[in-house]
């Protein structure tokens, strides 16, 4: 890899790669009795703000979570682990790809996928000014894929945002207050 100046150097996927795990406790309830979804995207976001910072070398902070899916129920008693790493960048966003399995404390069954997420991270300075952020550099062909599909995802926000400002620009134009 040939390096320009002003470019920083490239870090492996494996390098900021990194699993939270936590045990759900009766604290973590809703009312139906099994893991409120907020627990969740709290541990999500902070394995993925844990990875991000790790592939910036510095502070990075949350700009959008995309795509939070829950899959199954997760219960009091469950282990559950959250795998987090940096699938894309950009100059000074991330595109963290985030996975919760979920398994019995007491159990020595396999853990299951209960959840998954797309959170983009920007890293900043001090001042909160946004910072460049090391390319990220696939190593597996599942890597190289979710490195592909995150594209495919910055694209579709770019757009959606675009045309959402378009809209409001035109409803703006013909007088109509929202």
């Amino acid at each position: 890899m040939t390096e320009i100046p002003g470019e920083l150097k490239g870090k492996p996927t494996s390098a900021s790669r990194t699993t939270l795990s936590h045990i759900m406790t009766g604290n973590d309830t809703n009312l139906l009795g099994t893991v409120h979804g907020g627990v969740i995207m709290k541990l999500v976001d902070d394995a993925a703000g844990a990875v991000a910072g790790r592939h910036s070398g510095g502070p990075a902070v949350t700009a959008s979570m995309d795509e939070m899916a829950f899959l199954e129920p997760v219960r009091v008693g469950d282990l559950v682990h959250v795998k987090a790493q940096c699938n894309w960048t950009g100059r000074s966003s991330m595109e963290i790809g985030v996975r919760v399995l979920a398994e019995r404390w007491n159990e020595s069954t396999p853990a299951t996928q209960v959840g998954s997420a797309y959170l983009v991270f920007a890293a900043v300075d001090a001042e909160g000014k946004p910072r460049q952020v090391p390319p990220v550099i696939p190593e597996t062909d599942r890597d190289k894929r979710r490195w592909q599909e995150a594209q495919i995802r910055r694209t579709h926000r770019l757009a959606r945002r675009r045309a959402i400002r378009e809209l409001r620009e035109r409803r703006a134009a013909e007088g109509l207050d929202d």
